[in-house]
């Protein structure tokens, strides 16, 4: 396979990808090379920057030690390198396109030959978003799509209530008022308090997209009108 070589400047788009989705219970390949196509259906006159989270595994293994006493930043540690085993898969499915180095400090800029970047998670009390954050910053990202489990941000848990009410379009403000200010090792929310915190005083838009419709990731990047929520 030819590595593609980018010689000029390109959107650069920058996605934070749930864990949940690479590995809801085992890895899953068939979203894998869904995402594989979209992002290079996409690729032309676009740089990607991908961080991977962890997921239900995460979650599972840091439960675990709890369990048995561990600290948060034990219990961080384990969440990050489940991470990094997770953004070194996605990255292996680009095969030569991607850059073969996973990122693991957002703050550091990788190689500028490649145009499909992977990273894994930072350092302990710092969630993938709060990474994907900081990547965007790095890198000069105004835009970053969070793909995840949900199809939009709700007023409330729409597990635990069933008149919960979608919103497609909102303010950070509005959003941290449902999420709070706190973050944990584990904490499952649609965008990480600490990192949106960050995002609204980077003024960044995140797009909340559900990565098993990979459909409307297509759509959002073409500037289609997509099912999701838009924060900003």
């Amino acid at each position: 396979m030819v590595k593609y070589i980018n010689k000029m400047a390109k959107e650069i788009i920058v996605i934070s990808l749930g864990g949940s989705l690479v590995a809801p219970d085992k890895i899953d390949l068939t979203f894998l090379n869904n995402f594989k196509n979209v992002i290079l259906n996409n690729l032309n006159g676009r740089r990607f920057y991908i961080s991977v989270g962890g997921g239900k595994i995460c979650r599972v293994y840091q439960q675990v030690l709890e369990e048995y006493g561990a600290s948060d930043t034990e219990r961080d540690w384990a969440g990050i390198g489940v991470t990094r085993i997770n953004a070194q898969i996605v990255r292996q499915i680009f095969g030569d396109l991607a850059c073969p180095k996973i990122g693991t400090d957002p703050t550091k800029k990788l190689g500028s030959e490649y145009d499909i970047f992977i990273s894994g998670g930072w350092k302990p009390g710092r969630s993938t978003d709060y990474g994907t954050v900081i990547l965007a910053k790095t890198v000069g990202a105004k835009t970053v799509i969070n793909l995840t489990n949900i199809d939009y941000v709700y007023d409330k848990d729409p597990s635990k209530f069933p008149d919960a009410k979608k919103i497609e379009k909102m303010g950070w403000s509005d959003y941290r008022k449902i999420v709070g200010p706190k973050w944990s090792p584990g904490l499952s929310s649609p965008f990480d308090p600490i990192a949106s915190q960050i995002a609204e005083k980077q003024k960044l838009r995140v797009a909340i997209i559900n990565g098993k419709h990979l459909e409307r990731l297509d759509s959002f990047l073409n500037n289609k009108p997509f099912v999701g929520t838009t924060i900003n």
